[in-house]
């Protein structure tokens, strides 16, 4: 038995048991740009309590982590959608949400791997072309150098001749006058 979640008003959610999960979210998860903070918030709230009641809802979390990172969230934002995929390794959305909003933070090779798992996961042609262009924008990124350095090198010995550098300009001034 699943939940499914239906916007009926901008403010108001309507849990329903029993039915078909909603896989096209509607009003206002299509364009964050609509919602204000006080909406949001208390779709927040609507949406933690629902996961608070129904704890094995994937489709409740992933909308959860998706209302946390319209709110500048990333961390709960994670850990939901994290718990989403968790709780059914089979369910698309959250996976493909999982994978954009490591992509949206330019871990790239991170949202690479979770969005092959969604390619995987699709199971029609729509969701199959979201996931791939997704995988396509990642890929484009990567190229391009688009992401996030890795320090793996050590920056002692360039802090130790920044530091000579700088005290040799100091004596060299303390010289000269």
């Amino acid at each position: 038995m699943s939940t499914a979640v239906e916007v009926l008003r901008p403010v108001a959610l309507e849990l329903t048991q029993g039915s078909a999960p909603v896989r096209v979210l509607q009003v206002p998860w299509r364009d964050p740009s609509t919602v204000s903070k006080q909406e949001l918030a208390a779709h927040i709230s609507s949406l933690e309590k629902a996961c608070l009641d129904n704890p094995r809802s994937a489709d409740f979390r992933t909308c959860l982590g998706m209302a946390y990172a319209m709110n500048f969230d990333v961390y709960k934002s994670m850990d939901a959608l994290e718990t989403a995929v968790n709780l059914d390794q089979t369910h698309f959305f959250a996976q493909l949400k999982l994978s954009e909003l490591f992509y949206r933070l330019r871990a790239l090779p991170r949202a690479e791997e979770e969005t092959l798992k969604a390619v995987h996961l699709a199971r029609n042609g729509w969701e199959l072309s979201l996931a791939r262009k997704q995988l396509q924008e990642i890929r484009r990124l990567i190229h391009d150098g688009t992401q996030k350095p890795a320090w793996t090198k050590s920056l002692k010995v360039p802090a130790m001749l920044l530091a000579a550098m700088v005290v040799a300009f100091s004596l060299l001034m303390v010289v000269i006058k």
